[in-house]
């Protein structure tokens, strides 16, 4: 009874502290160490407990999973930075412009492709709002219904896949996964991995995208156009040559994990040198600014044109890591470096050629990037947000250690088995509770607070790939709930005045709750979630 009260006292403190505005990561930290010594004068709480904080602590640091993180935010950063997603999305709201909802199709269409490539939100929304909102607005798109769609679809990149919220799941649902078989007895379960659930969350992903689209459509389908200036003709070659490198850089990264050629941490190191060379290549634009339907103008600095032999080059090495990728699939050119097993064989010598064509290439771009300030500011931004999350990973560690010197664990433990019902009923509150935090919290926060709490129950007999999309699907609607959902500020700071913060609050509902539906259809219809990892990876 007294552990409960004091279960009740570090909920409200942590409530407190979160409220207060003081930042997360120190609240996650500082509030559990706080209680846990007021608690321990009262011999409520073992402050042995925390001596196993360093050992987690150096655990998170060696899990080597979890580098895939910073490698993913850098390709984020990298493709803001250097506005090759901006200019993507002018070259395809040139060619789709001219009624509402053909613009704003096309802005879903390009916040997917984004989102396939980097799942860094906060750039993506800003990008969005600065660029197609003027255009949307000019061709008769109302703001409640704008602003609902650049809040909604710049948050695609947290469920479809590479995503960094679905990195951060894999590393938790696998340990608790494990944790759960060995409790029901099973000594040797199938690992779950992060390409479990990238293949698991690419069908759910599509079809939220697929949801939105309709809903857009729906909505803009009465809605005539009003007359503007027309905008400049796209060719066909404009047009892929803007397109065609986030596609192909989609299929570097995701195709490479799907296809089993890479891990998570190797596909994000590819997905980085492939950014490299697409910055390095598209790093300056044609003129001061560009024309979108609409007649609105997007500001775009005026840099000297990137020199064609450059173009080129990138280009090149471009096919020579896809050639490399080619010879791992073709079980040839490999060369054992830890091991010195090299073997002068016909494709051992072609693959060290390449890889040396290849780091040059790639030393060339850090090097154009650098002369242009690209690459040390998208440096420091990508180590400044790793940093933040990091941190947060570790101060969630500290928090679940002291909750489980509670008890919250059992306390956890018997609520849900108390709960009428089978396993459904407990999936189903987690769910609700899931929901509900992310009104407060981040997602990272609630990945690592709940996951190992409810996981080892749950994954007895729930399947862990279903779950941790699931999961993934109710943590992207934090993102949109206020009052502090980080999109809604991310899209609150390029928006006009005229545009008030409660019209975006209002403008976000009707696409919280078609997210609503899409997690509504995953859950009575796991297969969306299971059949492709099965079909890959068996």
């Amino acid at each position: 009874m007294i552990e409960n009260a004091w279960l009740i006292v570090f909920g409200i403190a942590l409530l407190a502290g979160i409220l207060s505005g003081i930042p997360v990561m120190l609240v996650l930290a500082g509030v559990p160490i706080a209680v846990a010594y007021v608690a321990s004068a009262f011999g409520a709480f073992d402050l042995s407990f925390l001596q196993a904080y360093p050992q987690r602590a150096f655990g998170v640091m060696q899990n080597s999973l979890l580098v895939a993180v910073p490698l993913f935010v850098l390709m984020g950063v990298l493709l803001e930075r250097s506005r090759v997603a901006e200019r993507t999305l002018m070259q395809v709201s040139r060619l789709l412009g001219g009624s509402p909802r053909a613009l704003a199709l096309s802005v879903l269409l390009i916040a997917t492709l984004i989102a396939a490539s980097t799942g860094v939100i906060g750039a993506t929304i800003v990008m969005l709002g600065m660029i197609s909102l003027p255009a949307m607005r000019r061709v008769g798109v109302p703001d409640g219904t704008a602003s609902g769609l650049i809040c909604a679809s710049g948050t695609l990149g947290q469920i479809i896949p590479p995503s960094i919220v679905l990195i951060l799941l894999g590393d938790q649902v696998s340990n608790a996964y494990l944790d759960a078989q060995q409790r029901a007895g099973n000594f040797a379960p199938d690992a779950v991995t992060v390409g479990d659930l990238f293949a698991g969350a690419l069908l759910p992903g599509l079809l939220l995208v697929l949801l939105y689209g309709i809903y857009v459509s729906l909505r803009l389908a009465r809605i005539p156009a009003r007359p503007v200036a027309a905008a400049p003709e796209i060719g066909l070659w404009d047009l892929a040559r803007e397109v065609l490198p986030p596609i192909l850089l989609i299929l570097a990264v995701l195709g490479s994990i799907l296809a089993g050629v890479a891990t998570p941490t190797e596909a994000a190191a590819i997905g980085v040198a492939g950014t490299l060379l697409i910055t390095a290549a598209r790093v300056s634009a044609a003129s001061d600014t560009d024309a979108l339907p609409g007649g609105s103008q997007a500001r775009v600095p005026g840099r000297r044109r990137t020199p064609s032999w450059l173009r080129h080059v990138m280009t090149a090495t471009g096919l020579v890591g896809f050639g490399l990728v080619a010879l791992r699939l073709a079980g040839t050119g490999r060369v054992n470096i830890a091991t010195a097993d090299l073997s002068l064989t016909p494709g051992a010598l072609l693959a060290l050629a390449l890889t040396a064509l290849l780091v040059v290439g790639l030393a060339l771009s850090v090097l154009v990037l650098t002369r242009a300030g690209i690459f040390g500011d998208a440096l420091g931004q990508a180590a400044k947000v790793s940093g933040m999350i990091f941190g947060i990973v570790l101060a969630a560690s500290m928090l679940s250690l002291v909750f489980r010197g509670f008890g919250g664990d059992v306390w956890v433990h018997d609520l849900l088995l108390g709960l009428p019902g089978d396993h459904i009923t407990m999936l189903i509150f987690t769910l609700l509770v899931i929901f509900l935090m992310g009104f407060i919290l981040e997602f990272i926060e609630i990945v690592f607070i709940v996951v190992p709490l409810v996981g080892p129950i749950l994954l007895q007999d729930v399947d862990p790939v279903w779950f941790a999309v699931l999961v993934a699907l109710n943590l992207q609607t934090s993102f949109l709930t206020p009052p502090f959902g980080f999109a809604l500020f991310y899209f609150r700071s390029a928006a006009p005045e005229e545009i008030t913060t409660a019209m975006i609050y209002r403008s976000v509902i009707p696409f919280i709750l078609i997210q609503i539906i899409a997690l509504g259809v995953v859950f009575l219809w796991p297969p969306l979630a299971t059949w492709l990892p099965g079909l890959l990876f068996g």
